[in-house]
């Protein structure tokens, strides 16, 4: 597992993969299938894998996280870099910066609450944590009432940032005035498109920031760093290209669920069993699963 400091050419390099997380019928994390996973999103040349909302990192057991960080940094190659999630609760993050100290992950990303929160209060939870980590953190923002642009940028001046995922998703990714004043304050390098292949295109081009995160990646990583490296060579036909062949599993995520969708088509397309899904989710229905399957079975033959 690379354990060096997160930089712009580390998020240039590599879509970054967000995959599900296996577990057994019993709901105990499963790290042989984890581990196939995490191979063939190797073996497609994506070096980054966060381990956020799609390995519903928002309801994992604080008693099973020290477990399932030591498995993923003996599973990942030497070069692949592995960045786990905290959070969202407050008491629930500061208690995992103590179990994170016993690693080398050398970032971690803060989850987004959704309520009972405010820019203020965030920007000083998100402090606490990084002081108490020791390291600087990924602060993911996905509303926009979760930070203002002034505080993603007054943590990035004190150092507290690693990259930021940007995840708020607009009927129109070309027209987003939170996102074009972000990056008036914060160096775009460090910013990331958080919501797949289908806006990253308009999020790089438009508006000059690094990668993209993805959960589709993981059935096709080959297609997916494909997509990367002609966006920044401005083949933009190519890259739309590229694009569509993921069109028709991430409308199954959107029209669904993107997590449930995710978990069951990884395990539907053959490639590792992911199990059931962690509660408070559940996996897809019957017919649901015949339509994954098919898109999933489609994208791996594109």
């Amino acid at each position: 597992m690379q354990t060096t400091p997160v930089t712009s050419e580390h998020l240039r390099k590599s879509v970054i993969a967000v995959p599900p997380l296996a577990r057994t019928n019993d709901l105990v994390f499963d790290p042989v299938e984890n581990t196939r996973l995490i191979r063939h999103i190797e073996a497609g040349g994506v070096s980054t894998l966060l381990y956020g909302g799609n390995a519903n990192f928002y309801h994992i057991a604080l008693s099973e996280y020290h477990n399932i960080l030591a498995s993923l940094a003996e599973s990942a190659a030497t070069d692949t870099l592995i960045i786990p999630s905290v959070g969202p609760a407050y008491g629930t993050m500061i208690d995992q910066a103590a179990v994170l100290k016993d690693f080398d992950f050398p970032t971690v990303m803060i989850l987004p609450h959704t309520i009972l929160t405010t820019p203020e209060g965030v920007e000083k939870g998100v402090r606490h944590f990084a002081e108490a980590l020791g390291k600087p953190i990924v602060l993911y923002i996905k509303y926009d009432n979760y930070l203002e642009p002034q505080n993603a940028r007054q943590l990035v001046d004190d150092g507290l940032v690693s990259w930021i995922k940007y995840a708020t998703v607009r009927d129109n990714p070309a027209e987003d005035n939170y996102l074009k004043e972000l990056t008036s304050m914060v160096d775009p390098g460090i910013i990331v498109s958080g919501i797949g292949e289908q806006p990253a295109i308009t999020h790089l081009r438009d508006f000059g920031i690094t990668g993209f995160t993805a959960g589709c990646v993981c059935i096709r990583p080959d297609l997916s760093q494909q997509m990367l490296v002609a966006i920044q060579a401005g083949d933009f036909e190519l890259a739309e290209k590229l694009r569509q062949g993921f069109e028709e599993l991430e409308n199954l995520r959107n029209g669904i669920n993107p997590v449930r969708v995710l978990h069951d088509a990884v395990s539907l397309s053959g490639i590792a069993n992911m199990g059931p899904a962690l509660p408070l989710l559940s996996n897809l229905s019957e017919s649901e699963k015949e339509q994954v399957t098919t898109a999933a079975k489609n994208l791996l033959k594109a």
